[in-house]
């Protein structure tokens, strides 16, 4: 039956920890390697990403903009042609649709040197309600030309996707969450932009999960396996550019695939991982995720279990790709 990866996941996954700790703690260290590293955000120092840390450091090289997010998009940019690298954060929502133009137009088109950091995807900011969500984000930034999309499935993924971004030339948009979410990955895995990663071997259906929907994607397929089930996982945590050559292996060696998301259906992993086998290699699908709705408001694994994004629902999809 399916082999867990043990060279990339921990033997347990007991330790729950915020990706909002991991970006300070990775935002300091690359800022004291390049003094080019600046921090930009819209009033959300404390609530949303708590990068204290570099604040005290580096005063110099942190400006708040405030409720203003066209405007701080606008002037990474400038800072960007002066050969700095701003991380602008703020909240997922903000930035992918309030600041979209200037994404575009500043950022996108002159291809600049700029790594959004989105705080609060999905609907970690539950009780916000529809208008603090993100679940269209994905498919605004993938369609962005130029544009690199990374969606890191825990803690440690997402300091090591920060450091990566600040290694890579061109603008970045990284999506991560709010709550304290288990830890699967070992801190010393290779995280590499455009690699997807086979957590879990198997023959018969594959699972290929983005952000915190790849631990409940582990959990569906330990629990299809006394059924006899041989499930894989794959972590697609780079949306664009998408790692085709793995996708169409594991199509190749599954009956099926399940794409797990926390997000729209429509524009987001499962769209995209449907439009490359359609030219490469068509098999059965189930896409999951918020399928073309507002959430409501609730606490946001309330919200989840309502949409049916949890294990159980998980595994029922696969249960019905493995019986075709």
């Amino acid at each position: 039956m399916g082999k867990i990866n043990s060279r990339l996941l921990r033997s347990e996954f007991t330790e729950s920890v915020s990706a909002r700790e991991t970006f300070s703690k990775a935002l300091y260290e690359v800022g004291k390697e390049n003094k080019n590293v600046l921090l930009l955000t819209a009033d959300v120092s404390q609530s949303l990403v708590r990068i204290r840390s570099f604040i005290e450091e580096f005063p110099e090289r942190y400006f708040n903009f405030g409720a203003a997010e066209q405007n701080m998009m606008g002037a990474a940019a400038g800072l960007a042609t002066c050969g700095k690298i701003p991380f602008v954060t703020t909240f997922a929502s903000f930035a992918s649709m309030r600041a979209c133009e200037q994404i575009k137009n500043d950022l996108a088109y002159p291809r600049l040197n700029v790594k959004i950091v989105a705080g609060y995807c999905g609907v970690a900011l539950g009780k916000g309600g529809t208008t603090h969500h993100a679940t269209e984000d994905i498919a605004i930034m993938r369609s962005i030309a130029n544009m690199v999309v990374l969606v890191p499935a825990d803690a440690v993924e997402a300091g090591k996707a920060i450091k990566a971004a600040a290694e890579y030339d061109g603008p970045i948009y990284i999506r991560i969450g709010r709550d304290p979410e288990p830890v699967i990955y070992r801190d010393d895995y290779p995280f590499e932009i455009g690699k997807a990663l086979t957590l879990r071997e198997g023959g018969d259906v594959t699972v290929m999960a983005t952000g915190k929907m790849v631990y409940r994607a582990l959990l569906a397929a330990k629990k299809v396996e006394d059924e006899g089930i041989d499930a894989r996982v794959l972590n697609v945590h780079t949306i664009k550019p998408l790692d085709r050559k793995s996708i169409i292996q594991a199509a190749r060696e599954s009956r099926g695939i399940v794409t797990v998301e926390e997000h729209n259906i429509l524009g987001g992993l499962g769209e995209a991982v449907a439009g490359c086998l359609a030219e490469e290699y068509p098999v059965p699908m189930r896409i999951m995720g918020f399928e073309d709705t507002f959430c409501g408001i609730g606490p946001a694994d309330e919200l989840l279990e309502k949409h049916g994004l949890t294990p159980s629902k998980i595994a029922e999809r696969i249960r019905e790709i493995a019986r075709l």
